[in-house]
């Protein structure tokens, strides 16, 4: 895991006060000292890690892949004097950025939140890192329960989640916002302005959002291309290393291959940015050149789930025509049970939070093991560039009613055979304009009865219920997450609880559809940063184009009558590899990947259904008096049957109880130095969680 992390404080100095018996993160690069300490802490490239100064009191850091030459760098440096920051979000890639200006410290999270920056009081100043653990280890927090009962029954809810973590006393920035510290006392201030976005998305036409959107991802890939890039392990001090054959990479146990990679296996989003390297003139072809000037083709993978039927093999078949283009070095990657979703679950790194992606790492690694050292992978398209059902109400509110026949056209025809399709889209109008007519504030309150009545499972949580079901339950300022429906009433009264405090505060300008969007965009960018800590590897950098600043902001423009077109995403990429001269696509192109997903996550809960329930014997979540363990134990038992249950609340369910058993399990800290105990935030945990 790589972070960073640093200190402000009323006085400035060391973490405790003295320079004889200071505490220090463990395998930390001091980036600046005192008054106002910032380290970097793990395998940071030496490209990673870019510091500019102006004078001892003027600096500026920026950490990740970054687009800014270093005289732009110095220019924003010097712009942010006045406190104009927002220019320091405006680059390609994705980094964090950090400016010291005198003792006044700005420390700037992304628009999505694959980025986040944590903080926390310490030593009558404020503590800040872009990790909650190392935060909670260092002043002991213990576990904060109602925060996961909210992260179990609301996920995608800000006003349930508020700006907490697992950690009690550890509050997370949130997305959008930077972190302003003066001498230890701090403010969180947003540098998004939301309402002029809104007008420039109207005013905008859909070619102009189309070139901005085509515009905008071209450059965050040939950032990530023009990067030098590292062997894994290799000395990295007298620039790139050169690029290893084929045979060299199968030798190669454990580690990536050098070089860029990208998924051609995942939906239309991952071949999209595969097609864009690929195409970008120079690049990659000309990288880690073999003496031959051929350079090292981008590595594309192709994950084939042998135990998901047809749907694979259709998808394998258009990999293999995307990867004709000479430039494409096709590699697929056969998988069988032993990476099924819910195999390998001992092997689970403790990552800062629970999330579904903890249950599929032995499949993930397998994946990512076969790409490059950079990896491009495609999440996050279908929440930047789809249009949530919400915004249907949105287009009620400024009176664009004929936009909505489209999109209602479709769901009658989703509703197929087996459903009313004539009713369909009279239905769902009225879903949406009851939404539109729905204040924020009333919303939420009833999501917050909702819960307080236990009748979370029949808000959108039940299975296989088509893309109308899906759309209704969606319609809403607020709704329970599919794990809400096996929480207990005693979680549920909680998290409710939270709801109506939020319901009390002043009510957002926002619309119903840019706030669930936002909101679903958050979660997404969360699962990811998960994602990318639980299947990390060392040596390797996985980069997700798609959450970057730019993509996002260019991505906001697109106007809400295009989003809600059907088949809007890929017709959106489409367009973008048209306007990059890339214009012959396989038949299929766009199709979805779902529901071979759910079919490989339904054959591996019932593989593993046996170790499952053994897991929900005497489970931890229930000692927190969050779940039922009898209740789990009887929903895994139905959906390994093959009843309807919904397998994405379960993986929610066993991801955490794994990660409280990590967390229960961790040892040792880090931090280090003489007045640094060798402890762990597992000794925080509540006492009914230890046994």
């Amino acid at each position: 895991m790589r972070w960073l992390v640093g200190w402000s404080s009323p006085a400035g100095g060391h973490l405790d006060g003295g320079a004889e018996n200071a505490v220090h993160p463990v395998g930390a690069q001091l980036l600046w000292q005192d008054p106002d300490p910032l380290w970097a802490v793990g395998d940071w490239r030496p490209d990673e890690v870019r510091v500019v100064q102006a004078d001892p009191a003027t600096r500026l850091a920026v950490l990740g892949c970054c687009g800014a030459t270093d005289g732009e760098l110095r220019a924003a440096l010097l712009s942010a004097r006045g406190g104009a920051f927002r220019h320091l979000t405006t680059w390609p890639g994705s980094y964090t950025a950090v400016a010291q200006i005198g003792r006044r410290l700005t420390v700037i999270g992304d628009l999505a939140g694959t980025l986040p920056v944590f903080h926390t009081p310490w030593q009558r100043g404020t503590a800040f890192a872009t990790a909650a653990l190392p935060l909670a280890d260092l002043v002991e927090a213990p576990l904060d329960v109602t925060h996961l009962a909210a992260l179990l029954a609301c996920p995608d809810t800000p006003e349930a989640l508020g700006d907490g973590t697992p950690y009690s006393g550890v509050r997370r920035v949130p997305p959008g916002h930077a972190l302003i510290l003066r001498e230890g006392a701090l403010e969180t201030v947003g540098y998004e302005p939301t309402a002029s976005l809104a007008v420039a998305a109207a005013q905008m036409d859909a070619e102009q959002a189309l070139e901005g959107i085509r515009e905008s991802l071209v450059n965050a890939v040939r950032t990530r291309l023009a990067a030098p890039r590292h062997a894994p392990g290799a000395e990295t001090d007298q620039g790139p290393v050169p690029g290893m054959g084929p045979a060299d990479r199968r030798a190669a146990r454990g580690a990536p291959a050098p070089g860029i990679g990208a998924d051609l296996s995942g939906g239309s989003a991952s071949a999209t940015l595969a097609l864009l390297a690929a195409g970008l003139p120079g690049a990659p072809g000309t990288l880690f050149g073999h003496g031959t000037g051929g350079g090292e083709r981008l590595l594309a993978v192709t994950f084939n789930d042998l135990t998901a039927g047809p749907a694979r093999e259709a998808e394998l078949e258009r990999a293999r025509a995307l990867a004709a283009d000479p430039r494409l070095h096709h590699v697929v990657v056969a998988a069988g049970e032993e990476v099924l979703p819910y195999s390998g679950l001992d092997t689970v790194f403790l990552t800062d939070e629970p999330g579904p992606a903890l249950v599929s790492v032995a499949r993930d690694r397998r994946r990512l093991l076969a790409g490059g050292a950079d990896h491009l992978v495609g999440h996050g398209a279908r929440q930047v560039l789809d249009a949530h059902p919400a915004r249907l109400a949105d287009l009620l509110l400024v009176r664009q009613r004929r936009r909505l026949i489209r999109p209602m056209t479709a769901l009658a025809k989703s509703a197929g055979p087996s459903g009313p399709s004539f009713l369909a889209p009279f239905t769902v109008y009225r879903a949406a304009r009851r939404l539109a007519r729905t204040s924020y504030r009333e919303g939420i309150q009833e999501a917050a009865g909702r819960l307080l009545q236990h009748r979370a499972a029949g808000n959108g949580t039940t299975p296989n219920g088509g893309a109308v079901d899906a759309s209704l339950a969606a319609l809403a300022w607020c709704r329970p997450g599919p794990a809400a429906r096996w929480l207990t009433g005693e979680a549920l009264a909680e998290v409710s609880a939270r709801l109506q405090e939020s319901a009390a505060r002043p009510a957002t300008a926002e619309r119903p559809g840019e706030r669930r969007a936002g909101a679903v965009l958050a979660r997404a960018a969360a699962d990811h940063r998960v994602f990318q800590q639980a299947s990390e590897i060392r040596g390797q950098r996985l980069h997700a184009p798609f959450f970057d600043n730019q993509v996002v902001r260019a991505c906001r423009a697109l106007p809400e009558s295009v989003r809600v077109r059907p088949g809007a995403r890929p017709s959106v990429l489409r367009g973008v590899l048209a306007g990059s001269g890339i214009h012959e696509l396989p038949a299929g192109w766009g199709a979805t990947s779902q529901d071979a997903q759910a079919a490989a996550a339904r054959t591996g809960l019932r593989s593993a259904v046996d170790d499952l329930v053994r897991l929900f014997e005497t489970p931890l979540l229930a000692d927190a008096g969050l779940v039922d363990a009898r209740v789990v134990r009887r929903a895994l038992r139905s959906a390994a049957e093959g009843r309807a249950v919904p397998l994405d609340g379960l993986a929610e369910l066993v991801s955490t109880e794994l990660w409280l058993r990590r967390l229960l399990a961790r040892r040792g800290s880090c931090w280090t130095g003489a007045a640094a105990r060798q402890r762990a935030v597992a000794e925080g945990v509540p006492r009914s969680l230890s046994r």
